[in-house]
């Protein structure tokens, strides 16, 4: 056995899990000490999410002084988070409430601090000025189960013009209230169910791989995995399966939390660089690559993806290499019939840029091993060569 190295965590969130939480919202915010608050949400998230109609209801029907603002639909850029800042600063809210997708989780941790520091989002990128301790409490409410922002300090905004994404993270960045309610997530349609179940899985595979990883974070890992394999197929199948709703929304929680205590790793780095490029949903684009990132990265830590591989439930075939973890993750794609690298129109030609734009990610230095160029290419041109799953 090998020693047992330092580590510290520090993850002050406080979780309310469960069908209905949502409604609990009014409670949290009375918590804070909140009569102002703004309500981000997802452009017209009320027309195709009952249950988002319903808090914003409640909201509307308290004491609260209310603001909504609506996000545009996408990933979140620099100019949405300007928009959300000058919103922040102009309702002067004690608190602030983001109703949405990771996306919009992501626009309301940005916001919130730029407004704080005084800058826009691309000053605060260049300067990297000290982290601030936050004066007005966020309290999310994921509508998605997906990328875990209810919970982690991260936030990841797009630059279109430059084609990149823009990783920010530190504890201040966290939300002081996860309310996760798998009624927020029943609406979401199978593609969206699948995008966002993919990057979950992934995110907990991501945390035991990682160079930082911990026990902790393994044990939250592994069980956020045990929970989500065979509920995201589900899920996907049947939007309105109770258990497989709950069991995703939860295993996207703790896949957040996982990924916060130990962190993402090479299929986020070439996953953004697609996204950076292609301009598609996040999700999408780390299932694109994830099976083959983790062919790599089985020659490396065979014995870790052997723990995946049951918590994944594949059965033992005797291998003891970590080729059943990738076999299992491959399935699994099938099952949500994903797309194809091949089917964004990107070529051959394509893949030494994105490859440049994946090693300058700062997720890549998280691997068990250090990456070369020729092993990003390598990786994009297996998953390129699949012309179905």
């Amino acid at each position: 056995m090998n020693v047992l190295g330092a580590f510290n965590n520090h993850l002050p969130v406080k979780v309310w899990f469960g069908e209905g939480r949502s409604r609990n919202v009014v409670d949290a915010l009375s918590e804070v000490g909140a009569t102002r608050v703004l309500v981000m949400i997802d452009e017209g998230i009320t027309a195709f999410n009952p249950a988002a109609a319903a808090v914003l209801d409640l909201l509307a029907a308290s004491e609260v002084d209310v603001d909504v603002v609506e996000k545009p639909a996408g990933e979140p850029t620099f100019a949405m988070v300007d928009d959300a800042t000058a919103r922040v600063r102009a309702a002067n809210p004690d608190a602030i409430v983001a109703l949405g997708g990771g996306s919009v989780i992501d626009t309301a941790k940005a916001a919130r601090l730029c407004d704080q520091v005084s800058m826009s989002f691309a000053e605060f990128v260049e300067r990297r000025p000290p982290y601030v301790a936050p004066t007005r409490s966020l309290i999310a409410l994921p509508t998605s189960a997906g990328t875990g922002s209810e919970v982690s300090g991260g936030a990841v905004i797009a630059n279109p013009e430059a084609g990149t994404k823009n990783g920010i993270a530190h504890p201040f960045l966290r939300a002081q209230y996860a309310i996760v309610d798998p009624e927020l997530s029943a609406s979401m349609p199978p593609s969206m169910t699948a995008n966002t179940g993919i990057d979950a899985l992934a995110q907990a595979i991501a945390a035991m791989v990682a160079n930082v990883r911990t026990p902790i974070g393994d044990g939250i890992a592994m069980e956020a995995i045990r929970m989500m394999a065979p509920a995201l197929t589900a899920a996907y199948r049947d939007g309105s399966d109770r258990t497989a709703r709950a069991a995703m929304a939860c295993g996207a929680m703790m896949a957040g939390l996982a990924m916060n205590i130990s962190d993402c790793t090479a299929e986020h780095a070439l996953g953004q660089a697609i996204g950076g490029v292609a301009h598609v949903p996040h999700g999408l684009t780390i299932g694109l690559v994830l099976a083959e990132v983790l062919e790599r990265e089985r020659h490396y830590v065979p014995d870790i993806l052997e723990r995946v591989a049951d918590a994944l439930g594949a059965p033992d075939d005797g291998t003891r290499d970590g080729s059943r973890c990738v076999q299992a993750v491959a399935a699994i794609l099938r099952d949500l019939d994903f797309p194809v690298l091949s089917s964004l129109g990107i070529s051959e030609s394509d893949l030494s840029h994105l490859a440049d734009l994946a090693l300058a990610d700062y997720f890549i230095t998280m691997a068990p091993v250090p990456w070369t160029k020729d092993d990003v290419v390598t990786v994009f041109s297996s998953a390129l060569a699949l012309s179905s799953r």
